[in-house]
């Protein structure tokens, strides 16, 4: 999608702070993080909904999340992984945001 900022970083478009990449998906950094970690998870191909993500997309994204929650050490910080859908999303690209430390008295 043309318009799409997420297309637009995937294609190199816009900078952004690149963790990982591969033909499935990129991880980047927030441009505007909210906690210390804050991580977006995204498909590389434009998908504007999660009700839209193919079983492989979505698989590759749990295992990438895993594997940056286990690299990190983020269990033991505590984290949450949020997605957005519907008229909730700030950007139509799907997206998931992997972010830390999380306190267990914050409010969902």
């Amino acid at each position: 999608m043309e318009d799409c900022v997420f297309c637009k970083i995937v294609k190199g478009e816009i900078p952004a702070t690149e963790i990982y990449r591969d033909d499935k998906i990129l991880v980047f950094k927030d441009a505007n993080p909210v906690k210390p970690t804050h991580f977006l998870v995204i498909p590389t191909e434009h998908v504007a909904d999660f009700t839209q993500v193919s079983a492989d997309v979505l698989v590759a994204i749990k295992n990438k999340i895993t594997d940056l929650i286990n690299n990190i050490g983020l269990a033991k910080q505590g984290y949450r992984v949020e997605v957005n859908g519907g008229a909730a999303m700030g950007v139509p690209h799907l997206h998931f945001h992997l972010l830390a430390p999380i306190n267990v008295a914050e409010k969902v």
